[in-house]
């Protein structure tokens, strides 16, 4: 095998085809990308500025959203400059190692993004279920504890994945996509990658036992929160917008999957590309409006601030 190996050349650069039909929709499509990652960048920073400034914030759940907001801008940075760079060039190149960096930042943010809404489960499991003992339990040091383990195993697994597909030779050079990613990695490399996949079903099986874990913790929940009115309101407002930035990251993220994995080439290339790219749009957009808009707190903190730079205008201008 390792003779068989050093016979076979290695492309140095990949061609991503995911744009090869745009065509005069190119500067539409530039347009909506940018201003969509101008919007995502906007919501984002504004929910971190507002829950470091604001101490009243500074509590588990509001820390958990704050990096749950920081992982999006992560993970949309290692997606969205190439793509708009791709929309103003005929020819869309990306090198080995860039192609490798970019999959290791969407991959481990992907991972950090389920990490994060796990921890945050647990989070409202205490309050509700918990509440005397929220406070003994979710201590600073046993947040910076979750935290800890939310961004490291992620990042642990992306580097594992990283360093597997590395020792990959590659004998094709089109990616049938727009960014680069494992799977697409690997469908061009010259043998089958057994260790990739051995880790990759790790990955999902560790992944699969937190999501179990997480169902298990809102059972319990809904079943304090239905015995009493209190219990409901606080429900509807702490636990519904969790559930329902899970269920649009899960729902995405499985969209891509079934693009990666499925092989779907004979699909319209616009409908790949929609599937392909849900997850980068719609989980860091929506997180930070979801959370801004239902959680009362950091709503009435957003409200506060914008009157005190709105009379901070006024008076210097009066």
């Amino acid at each position: 095998m390792p003779e068989m190996m050093e016979n076979v050349s290695t492309f140095k650069f990949f061609i991503l085809s995911g744009l090869q039909d745009s065509g005069v929709y190119k500067p539409l499509y530039f347009l909506l990308a940018f201003v969509l990652y101008i919007l995502i960048i906007i919501v984002n920073l504004t929910l971190i500025f507002i829950v470091t400034v604001d101490k009243s914030l500074h509590e588990p759940m509001y820390i958990f959203i704050c990096n749950l907001c920081a992982n999006g801008l992560y993970g949309t940075v290692g997606f969205y400059p190439k793509f708009l760079l791709d929309l103003q060039s005929d020819i869309h190149i990306i090198s080995y190692s860039w192609c490798l960096l970019q999959t290791y930042v969407i991959y481990n943010s992907a991972l950090c993004e389920m990490s994060v809404l796990t921890v945050m489960s647990y989070d409202r499991y205490v309050a509700i279920c918990r509440p005397l003992q929220y406070h003994s339990i979710l201590t600073p040091r046993a947040v910076s504890k979750l935290l800890v383990l939310a961004w490291s195993f992620p990042i642990f697994s992306s580097a594992i994945i990283f360093l597997l597909t590395s020792r990959i030779p590659i004998c094709r050079s089109y990616i049938h996509k727009l960014f680069c990613d494992n799977p697409s990695i690997l469908m061009l490399g010259c043998y089958q990658a057994i260790a990739n996949q051995v880790w990759s079903m790790v990955v999902i099986t560790v992944y699969l036992i937190l999501f179990v874990l997480t169902l298990v913790s809102y059972a319990h929940i809904v079943n304090v929160c239905i015995s009493s009115s209190e219990g409901r309101k606080k429900f509807s407002k702490t636990c519904v917008p969790h559930i329902v930035v899970m269920v649009i990251y899960i729902v995405t993220a499985m969209f891509d999957v079934f693009y990666s994995w499925d092989g779907s080439l004979n699909l319209p290339i616009g409908v790949r590309n929609a599937l392909a790219i849900q997850f980068l749009i719609f989980p860091p957009l929506l997180n930070p409006l979801i959370y801004g808009l239902q959680l009362p707190r950091i709503r009435k903190v957003l409200c506060r601030q914008s009157c005190r730079h709105k009379m901070c205008y006024l008076r210097n201008n009066a």
